[in-house]
């Protein structure tokens, strides 16, 4: 398959993030479809970009070519993407590959959103490029973009159970319902920041989503 030579650039690797002035195309959020996996803790992803699509009327629409639930919203003045993998976490990539090269999107105009076991939750973070840090979700997003790291994360913190024999069925099991009013409060606080990520306000966006904290 031909692929957009923007995804087999060299790797972003910005220090400074006055340099991350990007805007953003497609969001994408990651999840496992199926009513089993709803509100899961791995759910983080989905449940935020439904949480922009009801806010910004969006109507999700199954795409079969791209195996993913797509709709697109009006966010600071442009259109944006929503995209929901519908090929289970560990093939996010089949979907994001294929949407992005049709469309000709850069690897540095996607935002991935993503549940974070390294931030606590009731938090959430902002990110440009880096590693799968062991997600299956980014891994394979990544190999699919002619290994570019190079699109942003909106990392959503679910915490850590302590010991990576756990970690499995931590994720895929749903939280304690304070746990879940946090996580919901954060992804409140992130679709608050999107516009200005959108509009490749980086600075803004990550202070003020790095400065909330879920009460």
């Amino acid at each position: 398959m031909y692929l957009n030579p923007a995804f087999a650039a060299a790797n972003c690797h910005l220090e400074n993030v006055m340099t991350m002035k990007d805007s953003i195309q497609l969001i994408v959020g990651l999840g496992n479809p199926g009513a089993q996996y709803d509100q899961t803790r791995h759910n983080a992803g989905f449940d935020y970009v439904d949480a922009l699509a009801d806010r910004f009327h969006g109507q999700w629409k199954t795409e079969s070519k791209y195996q993913a639930d797509i709709t697109s919203i009006q966010l600071a003045g442009q259109k944006v993407w929503l995209m929901k993998p519908m090929t289970f976490m560990n093939r996010s990539g089949q979907s994001v590959g294929a949407f992005a090269n049709f469309f000709k999107i850069p690897a540095n105009e996607i935002l991935v959103a993503h549940d974070e076991l390294d931030i606590p939750a009731g938090n959430a973070r902002f990110k440009l490029g880096g590693g799968h840090g062991g997600h299956n979700g980014l891994r394979d997003i990544i190999a699919r973009l002619a290994n570019n790291k190079g699109f942003y994360r909106l990392r959503l913190g679910i915490g850590h159970p302590g010991h990576a024999s756990e970690v499995t069925n931590y994720v895929l099991s749903k939280g304690r319902p304070e746990e879940r009013i946090s996580l919901e409060r954060a992804i409140d606080a992130a679709t608050e920041s999107t516009s200005l990520a959108v509009q490749g306000d980086w600075a803004k966006a990550m202070n003020t989503l790095h400065s909330f904290k879920a009460e």
